[in-house]
Formats: structure tokens, sequence, C-alpha cells
């Protein structure tokens, strides 16, 4: 049995903006689904196999309020240059600088044209394979845990877990990381940003969100209704989906 990240959902008022803002920033093609619903793919993404993850943006009547996101997304950069040429683009784009109480540090935080705050990294030897996006991120109180309950949701390996931040990733080495960093505070409003999984080939998806179920995931009504896909929250409450394959 497997699950697989397929797509970053974020939420946003005008969708179709900020998921041509996300496609621009990412080198990525624009994609509308339907009204309330604009995607930015990677040049030959399959969503039943995916090899990374593609950015799927919904709309919402709700705007972001000023609490920082405890998801969000960390850029790659090969060089000092492509790091200032990228925060340059970025911001031609409509991105906005943001200060989350990070200090001094060698990445750039902006957010996206909605405030959903995200990380363009200095250059790492560890995301020299990434793509475009070198991991998502997870705010948490127990990396450890989080490392436990997600690494054996979706299979990823881990590559580093400690007490601070644990790091998964495919075993098949491709795509961006998800991490989980010990962050201070609790979750107190919905997440904006969050991941949507879908079953591997062969595999049941009822029997799939019942795996989760035992593992300490949580069922969610956010008032979705009679849908394909089921909201769940990890052990932390961090929201979450599992999608349909049909």
């Amino acid at each position: 049995m497997a699950l697989l990240p397929v797509q970053v959902n974020i939420k946003a008022v005008d969708d179709s903006k900020v998921g041509r803002f996300w496609a621009e920033a990412l080198g990525w093609r624009v994609t509308s689904q339907g009204a309330g619903a604009t995607a930015a793919l990677p040049d030959g993404f399959d969503w039943r196999n995916p090899v990374g993850v593609c950015v799927d943006v919904i709309a919402v009547p709700e705007a972001k309020t000023t609490t920082k996101n405890r998801v969000h997304l960390d850029l790659a950069t090969t060089s000092a240059d492509h790091q200032a040429e990228l925060v340059a683009r970025l911001k031609a784009l409509g991105a906005t600088p943001a200060d989350v109480g990070q200090g001094d540090v060698p990445w750039t935080v902006l957010a996206d044209p909605e405030g959903n705050e995200f990380c363009v990294l200095e250059p790492r030897e560890t995301y020299r394979d990434t793509g475009p996006i070198a991991a998502v991120v997870v705010d948490c109180a127990d990396p450890r845990a989080m490392a436990r309950f997600w690494g054996e949701a979706i299979g990823w390996t881990p590559h580093e877990v400690t007490d601070e931040l644990a790091a998964l990733r495919s075993a098949r080495g491709v795509g961006p990381y998800l991490e989980f960093l010990r962050t201070p505070g609790v979750k107190t409003v919905p997440d904006r940003v969050h991941l949507d999984l879908v079953p591997g080939a062969g595999d049941d998806k009822a029997a799939e969100v019942a795996r989760l179920r035992a593992l300490g995931a949580a069922d969610l009504d956010v008032g979705q209704g009679d849908v394909p896909w089921t909201c769940l929250t990890d052990p932390e409450g961090h929201e979450f989906c599992v999608l349909a394959r049909s």
C-alpha cells in the first residue's frame, strides 16, 4: 500500500491570480480546472503517478489572516546570483518581503500576492536536484512524532530526524523534501496550505484512509459534503486530503 503526495493545495480569494503567480515563480505551466481552481503544473506531470508535486490553488471567500502559515514552501537556488535573481523576479511578479521573526538569515522570506509566506533559500547541496521546490515545510511541536506518522503514511525515507527538524524524501530520490520544523506556538486557524495525497496504482482509497486513521489521523469536516476526496488531520491537527484516482 502507498499514498503519494500529489499537490500542494493553497487557498486564495483570487485563485487565478495566485495560481499564475506560482506558475511563473516555479517556471511551470498554468491550467484552469474550472471556476475556482487554478493549477501550476511541471511539464509532463501525471497526477496518478506523481514525481514531485504540483501546486493547486483553490478559491475561498475568506482572506488570509495575519497569522503566519504553519505550512510553507522553500524554493531552491543554485548560486548566490541565482538567489538574488530569483528574489528580484518574484518581487516583480507580486511577491512582497515578509517578517516572520527570522532575523539575520541567509535565506529570503517573501509572501505571495495573498500573503502566503515562503522562503527562497541560499544554495544548499541537499537541494541540488529537487527542482524549484526544495521542501514543503511544516511547523510543529514534535518533529520526531510527525516524521513517524508521515513516514508511515507515505513511505518516504527519513534523511534527518532530530528534536528540532525531521526531513523525509521519496525513496526514489526525486522531488522536494517534506520537513517538520519545531516551532513555538500552537495551531489556531485552519491551514491555508496543505498537502493532497493520492493512492498508488491498485491501492484502495478506503483501505488507505483506514490505515491513516489507525496511524493517528482524524476525520475532518470542513463542510465538504459528498465529495470523492477524504479530509483528515494529522496528529498535530494539520489538514490534508486523500484524493480518489478516478
